[in-house]
């Protein structure tokens, strides 16, 4: 896990509440024994037609929406199952940070666990955001997980976007650092192996190669 740096991106917006993870990564995409590589599924039954081509008018598909890092949604994004599928796939498409009202909390956690940014600001800043990036996509969406700040640009006349954020401070600082659960345990490795080192030579253990 790469440690999270700001982000200076234009934003996709997906306007839709209560979006769950079937529809964030549908079932018959996880068949996939690693964690790369869900990209392309990410939205497949709103992205593409039966046939595999894409639709023009979903925002992913959308060239002025294109390299987007910062996806924009609606309340209760990622409810529904506790699929680890529907982050890796936001990851593999190139979000690092997710914009909404609010969050499913399993999808929150496990967000955080590989480096994706869940930043829950109030719903009319949200309605805000939406409306800035469909009168300019242009405008720039600017995260600085150190300060805990986000800036969305203003743009023809409307004021942008500028607040702070709550999260935890032990998911800030494994964001920061790129502490993923593994590298949160070896952390403790020397600590590990004096136990191992202590332990009755009797007692069961992991072979090791």
């Amino acid at each position: 896990m790469r440690p999270f740096a700001p982000v200076d991106s234009i934003v996709c917006p997906i306007d839709a509440n209560d979006v769950d993870t079937d529809q964030i990564v549908p079932k018959q995409y996880l068949k996939r024994i690693e964690r790369t590589g869900f990209g392309p599924f990410a939205f497949a039954e709103w992205r593409y037609e039966p046939d595999g081509t894409p639709k023009p008018e979903f925002p992913m598909n959308r060239p002025e929406h294109a390299g987007a890092e910062v996806l924009l949604a609606g309340r209760n994004f990622g409810c529904g199952s506790s699929r680890e599928h529907a982050p890796w796939a936001l990851e593999d498409a190139g979000f690092r940070v997710i914009v909404a009202p609010s969050f499913a909390d399993i999808f929150r956690t496990n967000c955080g666990k590989i480096g994706v940014l869940c930043v829950e600001l109030p719903e009319a800043e949200v309605r805000r955001a939406f409306e800035l990036v469909a009168k300019d996509p242009t405008v720039r969406c600017r995260v600085d997980l150190a300060a805990r700040t986000i800036a969305i640009e203003g743009t023809q006349g409307m004021e942008g976007v500028a607040a702070t954020f709550a999260i935890d401070d032990h998911t800030r600082r494994c964001l920061l650092e790129g502490l993923d659960d593994i590298g949160l345990t070896l952390q403790h490795e020397a600590d590990i192996t004096a136990y191992e080192a202590r332990r009755p030579a009797w007692r069961p253990r992991v072979p090791t190669p």
